[in-house]
């Protein structure tokens, strides 16, 4: 059989590639499926922080902004440690993003505090002189859509395993159960925020879209 495939050229290199693709599949696909799971202590999205994420593909901000760090040194030198796929293994879908008007906020969360980003909202050039980025003061009187995002909750943790805890679960009577956790998380946003609307919102049981927004650039780390 090797003589023939020897004397067939053709035959030869389709059994070479055949091979080598092989061996390389074996090589590589371990580590591609090690690589893409969960990193140490990274947990699911609150359902503050899901909210929060929905406004942020809402408004377009993956548009100028991506959420993904290459191995450059000019890259972690100004945004940190490079993403690895692990640190993804909750999104979906996916906001690394093409485009970069603005800088990666893939590591926001290390860098910047809840005071900065409301102000960063409300009038970007107040932080950033020169900065292009439009006001995004709707989001101090928008209320974000915080049941839907504990839907999203449900969906994922029935349909990909994502381990949230018993308190998730797709009944009203849950939902009603676990909105405290989610009204006492947007607390300590507020509590950290100098508008007193905002404050004034949170304390009567609404949560602006900013306060969520804010819960999911605080994540970013």
């Amino acid at each position: 059989m090797f003589h023939w495939l020897e004397k067939n050229p053709f035959f030869f290199s389709v059994g070479v590639f055949v091979v080598i693709a092989f061996a390389g599949l074996i090589e590589i696909l371990p580590n591609f499926a090690e690589a893409s799971r969960p990193v140490v202590g990274l947990k699911p999205y609150s359902v503050l922080e899901l909210a929060g994420k929905n406004i942020y593909m809402k408004d377009q901000c993956i548009a100028c902004h991506s959420q993904l760090i290459r191995p450059f040194k000019a890259e972690t030198d100004r945004y940190g440690q490079y993403s690895l796929s692990g640190e993804y293994a909750y999104d979906r879908p996916f906001l690394w993003g093409s485009k970069r008007t603005g800088p990666d906020l893939h590591r926001i969360g290390n860098y910047r505090t809840t005071d900065w980003h409301e102000n960063h909202m409300w009038e970007p050039t107040s932080v950033v002189p020169g900065s292009i980025m439009p006001a995004y003061k709707h989001m101090f009187t928008n209320i974000a859509d915080i049941e839907t995002a504990y839907a999203e909750a449900v969906t994922v943790k029935n349909v990909f395993a994502t381990p949230y805890g018993d308190e998730i679960k797709g009944t009203r009577a849950a939902w009603e159960a676990h909105k405290p956790a989610v009204l006492a998380e947007a607390a300590k946003i507020a509590a950290d925020m100098k508008n007193k609307d905002v404050k004034d919102a949170v304390a009567a049981g609404n949560i602006p879209e900013v306060v969520a927004l804010i819960a999911y650039l605080n994540r970013l780390k």
